[in-house]
C-alpha cells in the first residue's frame, strides 16, 4: 500500500492545482472584460499560494489574462494592464518565491506602450464564444456618455441569455443601444429573427457599427457604400443594414422626440429592450413619450413586450418615473432575476428589470 501511494498526486497538490486553475479562470473572465481590479478574485490567488512554493499560480494568471491571445489581439486600455500587472507584482513580491521574469518583462512591454483613448472589453459567454467591444477609455466622450458600456447593460444580457425563450424567432428593438453589448449578446445566444439596434448620437452609431463587424456581424463593401449614398434617414444620418445567417440586424438613428408613430409602427417590434437610458426625470418623460407612440393591440397588431433595466444611482430618479409611469397609465411590474454574474458588473449595484404594459 506504502509502495502505491507514493506514485499517487498527494491530496495537497491535487487540491493546489484545482484551485490554481479555477483561480486563474476567475481572473481570465475578469481581466478580458475590464472589470475593477478590486473585485478580481486576488482572495482565491491567496488560497493557492498557501498550496504553492513556487510561482507557477502567478504564471497561470498570467497565461490567462495578459498573454490571452484575446488580450493579445483586443487588449483591455493601458492604464488597466499597468495597474494589474503592478498588483500581480506586489502579491507576487510578497511571496518567497524566486522572481518571475514574465511579470517584469510583460509591465515592461505595458510601460512601453502609449495611452489611447480607445480600449477593448471582451466578455466570455457561456458557449465558449466572446462579445469583444472597442469603447472609449473616457466615461464622457463627444458630448455622450453612450461610448462606453454601463452595468444595465451587462445585468439587461445576463437576464436575455437566462430567459431566451422571450426572444427566439422575434423581431426585437432595443432603445439606446450604445455600443452594442445586449443587443450582440442576444443576436449570438438568443436567436431573435431581427434584432434592431437603435441609438441618436453619430459617434455611438459608428461604434457601435463598428462593434457589430468586430463581432462577425458583417457587412458587404459595396452594399454599406451604397446604403450610405442612396439611404440616409429622415435626419441625414445614415440607417445601416447587416444580415447575419440566422439574424437580420439594423443600426437605425432614432430621435426619441421626432420619431412618428407611423415609423415605430412599421417596426413592428414584438419586444422592446433598453438598459441605463434613465437617468434623470427629462429622460424620463423622452422615454415614456416614445413608448406612448408603440402600436396597441387591436387585434391586428400585438403591444410589444417592454423591459427596461435601471442602476438605481438615485431613488428620487426611479421613483420618479414610476410615478409618470403610472400618469400615462402603464403599467409595470418588477421583473424576477437571479444573479449569476456571467457579466462584471458590480455586485454592489442597486440594478432592476421593469416589465412595462404600454
Amino acid at each position: 500500500v506504502h509502495g502505491d501511494a507514493t506514485e499517487e498526486v498527494p491530496p495537497m497538490e491535487e487540491g493546489g492545482q484545482a484551485l490554481e486553475e479555477k483561480a486563474a479562470l476567475g481572473f481570465q473572465r475578469g481581466f478580458l472584460a475590464g472589470k475593477r481590479l478590486a473585485e478580481l478574485p486576488w482572495e482565491s490567488l491567496e488560497e493557492v499560494l498557501k498550496y504553492s512554493g513556487d510561482s507557477s499560480p502567478f504564471l497561470a494568471v498570467l497565461q490567462k489574462t495578459v498573454f490571452h491571445p484575446l488580450s493579445s489581439k483586443y487588449p483591455p486600455s493601458v492604464q488597466y494592464r499597468r495597474r494589474f500587472l503592478s498588483e500581480l507584482i506586489k502579491k507576487h513580491e510578497s511571496t518567497s518565491s524566486e522572481p518571475l521574469d514574465q511579470l517584469y518583462e510583460a509591465l515592461g512591454v505595458v510601460l512601453n506602450t502609449e495611452e489611447t483613448t480607445h480600449c477593448y472589453k471582451n466578455y466570455l459567454l457561456p458557449s465558449g464564444d466572446a462579445i469583444t467591444l472597442c469603447e472609449n477609455v473616457a466615461i464622457v466622450s463627444q458630448g455622450t456618455t453612450g461610448l462606453i458600456t454601463w452595468d444595465a447593460g451587462l445585468y439587461l444580457a445576463e437576464w436575455a441569455l437566462e430567459n431566451s425563450e422571450v426572444f427566439r424567432n422575434r423581431r426585437i428593438l432595443e432603445l439606446g443601444s450604445g455600443i452594442g453589448l445586449t443587443g450582440i449578446a442576444i443576436c449570438k445566444a438568443c436567436h431573435p429573427r431581427e434584432y434592431i439596434f437603435s441609438d441618436h448620437h453619430e459617434s455611438v452609431l459608428q461604434q457601435l457599427s463598428e462593434n457589430l463587424q468586430l463581432n462577425g456581424l458583417t457587412l458587404e463593401a459595396d452594399s454599406c457604400s451604397r446604403r450610405r449614398e442612396e439611404r440616409p434617414n429622415h435626419q441625414g444620418h445614415l440607417d445601416v443594414d447587416l444580415e447575419d445567417d440566422h439574424v437580420r440586424i439594423s443600426v437605425k438613428e432614432l430621435d426619441w422626440n421626432l420619431v412618428s408613430k407611423d415609423e415605430l409602427a412599421k417596426l413592428q417590434a414584438d419586444v422592446i429592450l433598453a438598459a441605463d437610458v434613465v437617468y434623470d426625470p427629462e429622460i424620463s418623460q423622452h422615454l415614456i413619450g416614445v413608448l406612448q407612440k408603440f402600436p396597441r393591440d387591436d387585434g391586428n397588431t400585438a403591444t410589444p413586450e417592454v423591459y427596461i433595466a435601471f442602476n438605481i444611482r438615485n431613488p428620487d430618479t426611479y421613483h420618479d418615473f414610476q410615478m409618470q409611469l403610472d400618469k400615462v397609465e402603464i403599467g409595470w411590474e418588477t421583473v424576477t432575476t437571479s444573479w449569476k454574474n456571467l457579466f462584471p458588473y458590480d455586485q454592489h449595484a442597486n440594478i432592476v428589470i421593469l416589465r412595462l404594459h404600454v
